[in-house]
């Protein structure tokens, strides 16, 4: 009798052991193909799986998103969303929820993670500046006011770069600060020109090239982080010079995927133009006439294309830019309100946001072929959980 109790027993347990396995097989998932989709309108974020190109879970209460975007944690769990009403919000991936939401400011315009995935930095329009928190508990670490004369500076164009800096930009003063946080929680701040009304900033991949946008001049302005003493230079001095100038809908963005290769492109202010240098000597290599005004130039990682979209009242179009030729070799129309493209990791499929048709779009980066769509309310930004490792991403 009791070896058959015995017997009977450990069958039971084996088939717990194998129950309990399966629940946990299937409850828990790698976190490398996971991201973000913004529902603008909903104050609300979709939780998305690039592998499986489905939508797994909403996450609601982030408040004001009209121009949010996202970093990521090193381990791709965390999302921390930057909303337009100042408020930062962690958001655990894998559960779904809030982990922690905070205010910080009255309008901010992005943010940025340090290389070690220990702070999380805000750029703020209101009340200027930037603040730093800790990761982790979204504690407050630092408090970076821009205020010249007593009255704040927009702080834009703010990016993470190698030994634990920020660099950002500020829109009243043209100047450019580096914050640097290698020695502890108190930055050391360098301060230097950069020109009049930087709008935007993108840091090279490598980064080592901080190049900020200039809205009240004919040029752009490049720094070398990897100086002892870094100084802004004047790159593609005179790009819109004998050209009408045309009207700005909106101000195109820059962002580390203009770099294709070793070229990059940049979209011009006040003209249907890429501008295109070679990163290094910032030597203009030419220009692509594009559809209207472009916003986002976005490379596909391997910088053989860029896709790019438009602004109001022609964003209805995507065009496709071969990077040796400079050449548009594909266009054709999304939908009404085409806001924002992105790149799987390995560049097989870029994903498009069709605000007005409340969709995600979903092609084949190669053969240009519409694979899937996903629903989404009102999707602006869509954010992969590996830009964790891109710097200045």
């Amino acid at each position: 009798m009791m070896p058959l109790l015995r017997l009977a027993l450990l069958l039971f347990l084996a088939t717990s052991l194998n129950l309990a396995a399966l629940a946990v097989a299937d409850t828990t998932r790698g976190t490398g193909d996971l991201g973000l989709i913004i529902e603008r309108e909903t104050g609300s974020v979709l939780i998305f799986s690039s592998q499986e190109r489905r939508v797994l879970n909403r996450v609601e209460g982030l408040g004001d998103l009209s121009h949010a975007s996202v970093v990521f944690s090193p381990d791709q769990r965390f999302g921390y969303v930057f909303g337009r009403d100042g408020g930062l919000t962690k958001v655990d991936m894998l559960e779904a929820k809030i982990e922690k939401r905070i205010v910080q400011a009255g309008n901010s315009i992005g943010g940025a993670i340090s290389d070690d995935g220990a702070l999380v930095a805000v750029a703020n329009y209101e009340p200027g500046g930037i603040r730093v928190f800790d990761a982790r508990s979204l504690d407050e670490v630092a408090n970076i006011p821009a205020a010249p004369e007593g009255k704040g500076s927009k702080a834009l164009g703010l990016e993470d770069v190698p030994g634990r800096k920020f660099v950002f930009s500020l829109w009243e003063t043209g100047e450019t600060w580096i914050a640097d946080f290698s020695a502890g929680n108190v930055p050391v701040i360098t301060k230097m020109q950069s020109g009049d009304r930087p709008y935007d900033a993108l840091v090279t991949p490598d980064g080592r090239y901080y190049i900020a946008g200039l809205f009240g001049e004919d040029r752009l302005a490049a720094i070398d982080l990897w100086q002892a003493s870094p100084v802004p230079k004047p790159i593609l001095e005179g790009y819109r010079r004998g050209a009408k100038e045309l009207p700005v809908y909106k101000m195109p963005h820059l962002e580390g995927w203009a770099v294709a290769g070793s070229r990059i492109v940049l979209p011009a202010v006040g003209s249907h133009e890429l501008l295109w240098a070679e990163v290094g000597t910032f030597a203009e290599i030419g220009r692509t006439p594009v559809h209207s005004q472009p916003v986002f130039a976005v490379a596909r990682p391997d910088g053989r294309q860029v896709w790019v979209n438009f602004a109001h009242p022609d964003n209805d179009v995507l065009q496709v830019v071969d990077s040796q030729t400079l050449q548009v070799v594909k266009e054709w129309k999304a939908g009404p309100a085409v806001l924002h493209i992105e790149f799987t990791p390995r560049g097989n499929e870029a994903w498009v946001s069709v605000r007005d048709l409340n969709k995600v779009q979903i092609y084949d980066a190669h053969t240009f072929e519409k694979k899937a769509e996903l629903d989404a309310k009102s999707p602006s930004g869509i954010f992969m959980s590996a830009r964790a490792h891109r710097t200045g991403f």
